[in-house]
């Protein structure tokens, strides 16, 4: 990198203990890192925190994994868990926050009114890089979307990393590896940490009603949060999108976005990057057109064939061959707890759509199953609205299974709807539900609509009993 360049790049420290050039005075030095959160993401910041110099505590209100406190122990990092203690977080000249803290908790409204900058694991990270980021959002199908194009990549050869949501901590990466490129799944919870922060690639699926407990059930905020993916990327970078996205076919009426435009969409339009045409994918970008018959493509249904489409343009946009493009889109393997096809009992398909944890997840889920359905719903509520499956469950699904702490809100709606409904408090108990009311040909869905931490660790957890539970059938 010439000095110019470096003048030039945001991301580029003159020394260790300093952070972005645009964010100092001159003289200043930030030497006092509190992070709220000692999970995978929070150890990974005080990591790199401690390698570029700072002075690193780490405070979590609940219980450390002993794994991470061996790695906080073998760099030396001060730590704290079940309590927050306010004297030393708050001598920080910046906090780093996991994306699971909510704005509103006590610490972090005292961190903002002392005017402590917070910020995400990501937005520290990318200050100590330069690697090309590839970043990826959406209220759904942003994992399949990420892993599909991590796949392209690291086919084709490249020095690629796997970060955010999926993956390993951004900052732990970047401070063990020399990653060139990196694909990161962000959240809208990410997102909101970030300021400075600037994707090369841009991906925006599509945004739907999520999360809105977080948002003051504005859905505005939503919109604002997801399109923080764009913000601070110049001409030079590249903002791919569904077009057919009716909310975000309306923001960018209102916004001015700088970087080249890559929309795609199912039918070909004058705009259009990617389509579809006699059943055949098109990608027309100013390095790369490539076709291929949809058939080949190891994702199946409209929502993966939008997946596909995102993953491709972001490759052809670096200018990665054809052939691997093609290869890797062939060869790819589903997303675990997405759509994950788990047995087959007596002629009943089971499928593991853990991941489904809002409504238009869900209604992907349905759309791509031909059979009557046993749908199982339920867990947290994050103001969920049903309305978007309703004729779909009236259309497809014989049985729904209720498997929550409180299934108030769903029997609100669906009671009256469908005429088999049965709450159970555990999966052992849901799926021996759902084998006694499967009829042979039909599938048992697992899609929940809701978050799992009532009665689950995660969404993983959730999708493992699942699967360990139908394999016992």
């Amino acid at each position: 990198m010439t000095d110019e360049q470096k003048n030039n790049n945001p991301y580029f420290l003159k020394s260790l203990h300093q952070v972005k050039v645009t964010d100092i005075k001159v003289g200043e030095v930030r030497r006092h890192i509190s992070i709220l959160g000692a999970g995978e993401s929070g150890v990974g910041a005080a990591v790199l925190a401690k390698k570029q110099g700072f002075e690193v505590f780490v405070s979590d209100y609940g219980v450390i994994k002993q794994e991470n406190k061996d790695i906080l122990d073998k760099y030396n990092i001060q730590w704290e868990e079940k309590q927050h203690t306010e004297e030393m977080i708050l001598k920080a000249d910046e906090v780093i926050k996991s994306p699971g803290i909510s704005d509103k908790t006590p610490i972090v409204k005292k961190i903002a009114e002392k005017g402590i900058p917070i910020i995400s694991e990501i937005e520290f990270a990318g200050r100590y890089t330069d690697a090309r980021m590839i970043c990826i959002t959406g209220s759904n199908g942003k994992t399949t979307t990420t892993m599909l194009t991590y796949h392209i990549l690291k086919n084709s050869g490249l020095n690629v990393g796997l970060a955010g949501n999926v993956g390993n901590s951004l900052a732990m990466q970047v401070a063990e590896y020399n990653y060139d490129y990196y694909v990161v799944e962000l959240s809208s919870f990410q997102l909101d940490g970030m300021t400075k922060f600037k994707a090369d690639i841009a991906i925006l699926l599509n945004i739907t009603p999520d999360h809105l407990d977080r948002y003051d059930y504005n859905f505005q905020n939503y919109i604002d949060s997801k399109f923080r993916i764009v913000q601070n990327q110049t001409e030079k970078d590249a903002f791919i999108f569904w077009s057919g996205d009716k909310v975000i076919q309306e923001e960018l009426k209102k916004r001015k976005i700088k970087s080249t435009l890559y929309p795609f969409s199912l039918e070909k339009t004058e705009k259009s990057k990617a389509f579809i045409e006699n059943n055949q994918l098109v990608i027309n970008t100013l390095n790369n057109s490539l076709i291929m018959p949809t058939t080949k493509l190891s994702l199946k249904g409209i929502h993966n064939t939008y997946n596909s489409m995102a993953a491709a343009l972001a490759a052809s946009v670096i200018n990665i061959r054809k052939k691997s493009i093609r290869l890797s889109l062939q060869d790819f393997h589903q997303v675990e707890h997405r759509l994950e096809y788990v047995a087959t009992v007596r002629n009943v398909v089971y499928i593991n759509d853990s991941k489904a944890t809002n409504v238009n997840s869900c209604w992907y889920a349905l759309q791509s199953i031909q059979s009557p359905v046993v749908l199982i719903l339920g867990g947290t509520d994050k103001g969920n609205d049903y309305s978007e499956i309703e004729e779909l469950v009236k259309e497809k699904v014989t049985a729904l299974i209720f498997l929550g702490a409180d299934n108030s809100r769903l029997h609100a709606f669906f009671d009256g709807k469908v005429e088999k409904i049965v709450d159970v408090k555990s999966m052992e108990e849901c799926v021996k539900t759902a084998y006694e009311l499967a009829d042979p040909g039909e599938t048992v869905l697992l899609s929940p609509c809701c978050a799992s931490f009532d009665l689950f660790k995660n969404y993983e957890d959730r999708g493992d009993q699942f699967k360990k539970y139908v394999r016992n059938l």
